[in-house]
């Protein structure tokens, strides 16, 4: 109960942390509608002989779609057992690939929040966490574009192999003339395409928190620091000037040649110079009146 007290809750409302929970949202949507996939579909095989016939096929394939494990019971048209065909293809690496970065990204964003709301202070503190986060989320906004590009690719390949027209080719009593084979239920995929939907969304979500992330590192005020630098050097032009106000004064006397001779003059009155003509002359005046 300290904890929710202490937390900074309003943190959720800034761009940070309103994206992380978005980001948490949609992994839970992206790696649920894949990771918890199971379909069906249909085939019928209808003989010359109708006693050998079956009008009822069924072929389940789910998550992680080892298809090639998935096999089904046909019949051959010809008497006796039916045979035992696989489906053809391997698409779990892609599949567990998508589901794996959708967990992970789900943790992260979970821990990130945590961050936000109880040791946002600590986030901040020489910006060493925020670096962090940039990097984290940088890393997981480019394995979001591989493995949803990746998944978009096995699920096309899932759907081909797990069409119940392309599977009739592998009955051999369907090559046959004489026999019927027809699909009865086509696997529903809806939720396939929707798990492709949401890695794209990640993925979208994860780049656009790049730029809001990166407004807390603080490089941004270190590329702007080659004008800031300046700026806080500006006062030492000052420092200059005041030098430069005391360089001039004894060249700005060169120029008027008075002041530094008046400051000199002690050393004429003592030498009997020019100050000392100056003294005279009104004796020398008095003396002609």
């Amino acid at each position: 109960m300290d904890l929710v007290a202490q937390g900074q809750f309003t943190v959720v409302k800034q761009p940070l942390g309103f994206i992380k929970i978005l980001q948490w949202i949609f992994a839970i949507f992206a790696f649920s509608t894949c990771g918890s996939y199971s379909g069906m579909f249909k085939m019928s095989v209808e003989c010359k002989n109708r006693s050998e016939s079956d009008l009822g096929i069924e072929v389940e394939f789910e998550y992680p779609f080892r298809l090639h494990q998935v096999y089904f019971d046909a019949p051959t048209c010809r008497g006796g057992n039916p045979e035992r065909l696989f489906l053809v293809g391997d698409y779990s690496s892609s599949a567990e690939f998508f589901v794996t970065i959708g967990v992970f990204s789900f943790l992260y964003s979970m821990a990130a929040l945590s961050v936000y709301c109880f040791i946002l202070e600590k986030y901040r503190e020489n910006n060493k966490g925020a670096q962090i986060d940039f990097v984290v989320t940088a890393v997981f906004a480019f394995m979001w574009l591989v493995s949803s590009c990746a998944w978009a690719k096995g699920l096309s390949d899932v759907k081909t192999a797990t069409d119940p027209e392309k599977v009739i080719t592998l009955i051999s009593a369907c090559d046959e003339p004489e026999n019927r084979c027809r699909e009865v239920y086509d696997p529903k995929v809806s939720g396939l395409n929707t798990s492709v939907a949401f890695g794209f969304i990640n993925l979208i979500l994860w780049v656009g928190n790049l730029w809001f992330v990166f407004k807390e590192t603080g490089w941004m005020g270190a590329f702007a620091g080659t004008y800031v630098p300046s700026q806080e050097k500006q006062p030492a032009p000052d420092s200059f000037g005041q030098a430069g106000y005391g360089q001039q004064d004894p060249y700005a006397g060169s120029q008027g040649g008075y002041q530094p001779d008046y400051g000199q003059q002690g050393g004429y009155n003592e030498d009997g110079g020019y100050s000392q003509g100056y003294e005279q002359q009104p004796t020398s005046y008095s003396n002609q009146m």
